[in-house]
């Protein structure tokens, strides 16, 4: 090849003409000149370019594609590869990038860079259980790392394999891993005559559920007592009207995204917090290393992750007595702030509530839900309703992800429990509005186990759609006995998967049972505790008084 070619094609790049570098290469390269490496550049040139579109990031994946599949065995090969699945799953396309990635672990074996990326994948395609295991091996031969152990642990509340002792063994291993900075400023524990309380977050941002819980709170402040201050760690360009409208209800709000740890540690303990509140835990792009490093004199942990941190400087984790019964706090790194009613409560929809009428009125049979995140539904739970769905003629069984996924896996596993044509697959919708009025076509909301539904199950509820729940042993698998149980709707509350079985089966068959529940649901729900705003933020800054004061 004419190295004048690649000379020019190199000052393109380094000059960042990708338009250029695109037409250079397009003009001046057959198609046996296009080697892997200008395949690559060509791709890449494709998505950097001004004004990319969608048209642009297709091709890119093709060429990504080509580079791959010309050299397998090399590393530019697995460059082309790794720029392929990170460009696929743009475009929710999955099984290319899994096939090539087993051809590439069968010949390669271990390429770290390779297994981080296509975690995601597995977990898109409903296969946490593939996510796992590539987890173990990296924590096996990389050691425990900051990213895979957080990974690791976070993806094993969806499958039933750990008790509650296992994740306070693994959150545990966090705190090596997690840098110890020093900082240059000194912590003040001073008290200030209002409490300075802090939330921290990623998730204000393109109506995140974490922003419905927090709203509840934060609009029933007593302003006479408490400094509100927010720490922002989304990006400043994926700020929407959603982040607007939250920074109207505090008094400071500090984005600190593109600080790194010791500049966000110093920018946080300058402001003299009194009480931080995590809202993220292990979940979402979160800055857990600030809370090791001691960002205020009572750190709090609550709402966005529902488990411990294993962190000795995270003080308390909020729950209620549904969510960690009082013989069991000794599996948790943190104090537990009982609240009285419920651990969080929301702030309601601006969607008009109707008492609608079950649809099994006017269909003449039963149909169930469930909206939550596939990556839920786990073996046990895609078994358990396959039995319900057998044992109930006519049954149907709608499901919509709260997320961008793909339907295969989940269609074959329903597929081999022959029961696939009773179940009706929705995409996930534009607006929320869409969205939310697909409750009105479910009679019963089939809650996931062992990782139950939080905000999905405040959203049937808010609809007139009593959820049937399976009761575990943490927070994350006891979230709708809570729900339930302040609902004063035990009978939803199944102890174990033959109830839970019994149950769904029992409500089918007895259509007046069912369209009585829904009409007991629909006369309680705004005075529950669930909507009732007030009394939740009453009882929620009364504890943070407590601990402050004590």
């Amino acid at each position: 090849m004419n190295n004048q070619k690649i000379i020019k094609i190199n000052k393109f790049i380094l000059e960042k003409n990708f338009d250029d570098a695109i037409l250079f290469i397009e003009n001046n390269f057959n198609n046996t000149e296009k080697t892997s490496k200008i395949l690559n550049i060509l791709g890449v040139s494709k998505l950097k370019k001004k004004n990319s579109t969608n048209f642009d990031l297709i091709s890119a994946i093709e060429d990504f594609r080509e580079c791959y599949l010309k050299e397998k065995t090399t590393n530019q090969g697995i460059e082309g590869l790794m720029n392929f699945i990170v460009s696929s799953l743009k475009i929710n396309k999955y099984d290319d990038s899994i096939l090539y990635f087993k051809e590439a672990e069968a010949f390669f074996g271990y390429i770290p860079k390779l297994f981080n990326l296509i975690i995601d994948v597995f977990i898109k395609s409903n296969d946490v259980i593939s996510a796992i295991h590539c987890l173990e091996k990296i924590i096996k031969i990389d050691g425990p790392q900051n990213y895979s152990l957080q990974k690791y642990i976070y993806l094993n509340s969806y499958i039933n394999k750990w008790s509650q002792k296992d994740f306070l063994h693994y959150t545990k291993k966090l705190e090596p891993v997690l840098p110890r900075l020093e900082s240059t400023e000194i912590i003040n524990f001073k008290k200030n005559k209002k409490i300075k309380l802090a939330f921290l977050s990623s998730d204000i941002c393109g109506n995140h559920s974490v922003t419905y819980f927090l709203k509840a709170l934060i609009q029933n402040v007593d302003r006479q007592k408490f400094v509100l201050v927010f720490y922002s760690n989304c990006k400043i360009e994926k700020e929407d009207e959603s982040t607007r409208e939250f920074k109207t209800y505090f008094d400071e709000w500090v984005n600190i995204s593109s600080l790194n740890d010791i500049l966000a540690i110093n920018t946080i303990r300058k402001n003299n917090i009194n009480i931080i509140i995590d809202l993220m835990g292990l979940t979402s792009t979160n800055r857990i290393a600030l809370f090791k490093n001691r960002l205020a004199k009572i750190q709090i942990l609550w709402l966005g992750y529902n488990n411990t941190s294993g962190l000795k400087n995270m003080d308390y984790l909020i729950a209620d007595p549904n969510l960690i019964h009082q013989d069991e706090v000794a599996h948790y790194s943190e104090k537990i702030i009982f609240l009285p009613g419920i651990w969080n409560c929301h702030s309601g929809f601006s969607i008009l509530r109707s008492n609608n009428p079950s649809p099994i009125i006017k269909n003449k049979y039963i149909t169930f839900g469930s909206f939550n995140n596939v990556s839920k539904i786990s073996d046990e739970v895609i078994n358990v309703w396959s039995k319900i769905l057998k044992n109930i003629k006519n049954s149907k069984l709608i499901i919509k992800s709260s997320i961008n996924h793909s339907n295969k896996n989940l269609k074959e596993k329903f597929g081999k429990n022959e029961v696939l044509k009773q179940i009706i697959f929705l995409d996930k919708k534009k607006s929320f509005e869409e969205h939310i009025k697909e409750y009105n076509k479910i009679d019963l909301a089939l809650d996931t186990f062992p990782y139950n539904g939080v905000t999905t199950s405040f959203e049937a509820i808010w609809m007139g759609v009593p959820v049937l729940t399976l009761k575990g042993f943490n927070p994350n698998s006891r979230a709708g006995v809570s729900i339930n149980k302040n609902l004063d709707m035990k009978y939803m509350i199944a102890n174990n998967e033959q109830e839970y079985i019994s149950k769904a089966i029992n409500l089918s068959n007895d259509h007046e049972k069912i369209i009585s529940v829904r009409k007991n649901l629909f006369d309680k729900v705004k005075n529950s505790n669930l909507f009732n705003h007030k009394k939740f933020s009453k009882e929620f800054f009364e504890e943070l008084k407590k601990i402050y004061f004590k």
